[in-house]
């Protein structure tokens, strides 16, 4: 019961966030895209090193 009402508070919370600060929104998304691209850059050199 807890999970669900927490989930729905986070679904709400997001899109009041997008429909009342776009910008802000969208710098949060695009900061999270450049960090998962940075672990995944991470990984790919690590493993292209242990093979080389």
């Amino acid at each position: 019961m807890v999970k669900k009402v927490l989930t729905w508070a986070l679904v709400a919370f997001l899109i009041f966030f997008v429909a009342y600060r776009p910008n802000s929104a969208a710098d949060v998304a695009k900061s999270l895209g450049g960090g998962i691209m940075d672990i995944a850059q991470g990984f790919g050199d690590f493993f292209t090193s242990l093979v080389a």
